[in-house]
């Protein structure tokens, strides 16, 4: 792939002798070794045959978002993941379902490849990031997804009936947390719950009734904080209620999230917050923090069979409106 910019990420190069590969920056420098089960289709029909999953939705690694890029240079990253991932998708239509990348630095030119990716791809729907790195700068010069400039997108994609699915890359405060993994530990929940404060708070839910959002991760810590984002709220609307007037917890079981929390009472404590019917399995497959066996923490927590197919099997019918 072309080099397009200072501060990203060339893709894939093949190490020799191996089905394994190198994620590299632009600049050259190391990010992460791979396996091949990360871009090889057949790879991961063995590994979802191994593993009991009949269907899985692919997306794109987030760290490709490339929302850093020149407008034009994100067009053409998205439109090359989306080709791919879409061949992908067409080859084993049965057992994959695809999520599309944008360029959302530019609005206009990401409502195009969303209309792209439904209309002339059959993809389902969309993956994006908790926020979105224009390009280097302050924190502030970055959109959250509350900015009314990225509310044409969540128009699209509503219109379209596109699903669209948050995960979170370039997450706040990196810099200060150089040590144990931590970006990947405390930075990626904060993201998560950062871009459902931003949606409620922005007003998108309640503009958008009919869009349908999951988030990664059981929605970070948006659940284990959800009383003091309510209290905030109520104790100073004058900072918070000021593009929306309905409180927080009125937008539950408006959304969904995923089941990875990685822990069954954890789990259980998801589902009594969003709904049996907003929770949908989620594995982080193939990487470190995903679980070992996919669905192992729905099967661990002790629920009945109807709400396990809710979550192993229909609630993500649902996010993705697709008949059963």
């Amino acid at each position: 792939m072309e080099r397009f910019g200072e501060g990203g990420f060339m893709g894939l190069e093949h190490i020799p002798g191996t089905c394994r590969a190198r994620m590299v920056r632009d600049d050259g420098r190391f990010f992460r070794e791979v396996d091949e089960n990360c871009f090889d289709g057949p790879a991961r029909l063995r590994e979802c045959d191994r593993d009991g999953v009949g269907v899985q939705v692919l997306s794109t690694v987030p760290v490709m978002f490339s929302y850093w890029a020149k407008p034009a240079h994100g067009e053409q990253v998205a439109q090359f993941l989306n080709d791919d991932l879409a061949h992908t998708v067409a080859t084993h239509p049965d057992r994959f379902v695809g999520l599309g990348t944008l360029p959302l630095q530019d609005p206009e030119r990401a409502c195009r490849e969303l209309e792209r990716c439904v209309k002339e791809l059959g993809l389902l729907g969309v993956q994006i990031g908790s926020h979105v790195e224009t390009g280097p700068g302050p924190l502030d010069e970055r959109w959250m997804l509350s900015d009314p400039r990225l509310f044409p997108v969540f128009q699209t994609a509503s219109d379209l009936g596109a699903a669209v699915f948050i995960h979170p890359w370039d997450m706040m405060g990196e810099a200060r947390m150089q040590r144990y993994w931590l970006p990947w530990l405390v930075g990626m929940p904060a993201e998560e719950s950062l871009a459902l404060c931003s949606l409620i708070f922005g007003g998108v839910f309640e503009r958008l009734p009919d869009l349908r959002v999951l988030v990664a991760h059981g929605g970070g810590s948006f659940a284990g904080t959800l009383g003091r984002i309510e209290h905030g709220f109520r104790c100073r609307p004058d900072l918070v209620a000021i593009d929306n007037a309905q409180p927080p917890s009125s937008y539950l079981g408006r959304f969904w999230v995923d089941s990875l929390v990685l822990d069954p009472k954890a789990l259980r404590d998801i589902v009594g917050l969003f709904g049996d019917h907003r929770v949908a399995l989620g594995t982080d497959y193939p990487f470190p923090l995903g679980e070992t066996v996919p669905g192992e923490t729905i099967r661990a927590a002790g629920f009945d069979d109807v709400v396990r197919r809710k979550l192993l099997v229909d609630n993500a019918l649902a996010w993705l409106g697709v008949d059963p």
